[in-house]
């Protein structure tokens, strides 16, 4: 199903999440927005994430600094920049105003991942009860954005969080644990966690963030 963008705002959004749907142009100049609600749908599971070895050696060497909420505007900027590798993305104008409104109001966050004081990955997605919507992410610099979705897990396990949606699966997902769902399998796990009682902790305790990290290796 597709739309113009006609008086589209941040609360019929988040009403489209809670159905299971979710918006994406054809492309960066594209004015209509596709709504997708598809048969199988990629989730990370929160309780199995997988962090390869050569990534927590990443995460140790604190070769990045990670902070979340930071600088939202310019996180989403980045996944909808052109690269060499991805000359059109699908994230327009409209998009980008919209998860900002979302930003405002608390109910979407951004990771960001700086190496000597510059955005060089990120990603961003929404949040709606215990569930996350993880939308976009993007990297100028090796492992930048694979380093923020580290710092992303570590903070939606410490804040509640039960549901991680990924909405496609991505051979980059998958080396982290992500699988493939029905559709109504997916509806039910939605319909639970949005009945989450869950709070984005964009700054927990370094030595609690770090602890979180460390479990999560040895689960995974």
């Amino acid at each position: 199903m597709s739309n113009r963008p006609f008086n589209l705002n941040a609360d019929l959004l988040l009403r489209a999440y809670r159905l299971g749907l979710f918006p994406m142009a054809e492309s960066r100049r594209s004015r209509a927005l596709h709504w997708l609600d598809p048969e199988a749908r990629g989730v990370l599971p929160l309780d199995g994430f997988h962090i390869p070895r050569s990534l927590m050696k990443t995460v140790r060497s604190q070769r990045f600094a990670v902070t979340a909420d930071v600088d939202f505007p310019a996180t989403i900027a980045g996944c909808a920049a052109a690269r060499l590798n991805r000359p059109e993305t699908w994230i327009n104008a409209e998009i980008e105003r919209l998860f900002i409104d979302l930003f405002r109001i608390g109910f979407a966050h951004s990771i960001e991942t700086w190496e000597n004081g510059r955005l060089v990955g990120g990603l961003y997605g929404a949040s709606l009860g215990g569930a996350f919507f993880g939308e976009s992410m993007f990297s100028t610099a090796t492992d930048a954005s694979k380093v923020a979705l580290v710092h992303l897990v570590a903070r939606l396990r410490l804040s509640g969080y039960v549901l991680l949606d990924t909405q496609f699966i991505t051979a980059h997902l998958a080396r982290f644990g992500a699988m493939e769902i029905p559709r109504a399998t997916y509806h039910a796990l939605l319909a639970e966690a949005v009945g989450v009682s869950a709070r984005f902790n964009a700054a927990p305790d370094a030595a609690l963030l770090e602890r979180e990290i460390e479990a999560m290796r040895r689960l995974g």
